[in-house]
């Protein structure tokens, strides 16, 4: 696997190559000979569509460093489940559609990011004109909430389950169904990453 995302990084940061065109014919000689860990055939295969496969991550983020590091992925993606794709499928359909979802999932995350930033600067500006205009108005407990709003989902999950429910890392791991160790894990990741949120706007040190 390691030798494919570095085929894939190394290939598609060099995108003025020039383009090779494959039939299908050959498309499906080279997809058998990747599915038997064929390096050569893979790398014919980043030469053959990374340019097509730019042209798809770029119309969707529009953003070059982006959509090079979109098409790494995409490549990577491709040799991690070749084995799904199916003899007498469009290939280059398959790959465009990889590649396609990949930059939405990109741009979901984006979003998120975006909102979790706006939600971190609403808070930081609740608490400051809370504290400065009536510190009577100050409620820690409200901040908590807003704060635990911000993890990320399965540390949020743990840590409601966890504090609001009152649950036991075993019961919660069995609701979750996932280990208890990964449980404990996520909640250290959440008590860290809320102290972090909240440590600045409640006048203490991370």
């Amino acid at each position: 696997m390691l030798w494919a995302e570095d085929t894939a990084r190394g290939q598609s940061s060099g995108m003025e190559q020039k383009q090779v065109w494959l039939d299908e014919k050959e498309i499906a000689g080279l997809v058998e000979r990747i599915k038997q860990g064929d390096k050569e055939a893979f790398m014919r295969v980043v030469e053959g569509y990374q340019q097509k496969v730019f042209v798809v991550t770029y119309s969707l983020v529009r953003n070059r460093e982006d959509a090079l590091d979109l098409v790494q992925e995409t490549f990577i993606r491709l040799y991690e489940k070749i084995n799904l794709f199916r003899p007498g499928e469009n290939f280059q359909g398959w790959l465009m559609q990889i590649a396609r979802n990949l930059s939405i999932d990109f741009l979901r995350r984006q979003m998120v990011r975006k909102k979790e930033s706006l939600e971190a600067l609403d808070l930081d500006r609740e608490v400051a004109a809370g504290s400065q205009s009536d510190p009577a108005k100050f409620n820690p407990g409200h901040m908590l909430q807003k704060a635990v709003h911000l993890l990320p989902p399965r540390q949020k999950d743990v840590f409601i389950l966890h504090h609001y429910e009152e649950l036991k890392y075993e019961e919660i791991a069995r609701r979750l169904k996932i280990s208890v160790g990964t449980v404990k894990s996520l909640h250290f990741k959440a008590m860290q990453r809320l102290r972090e949120i909240l440590a600045p706007q409640l006048g203490g040190n991370q």
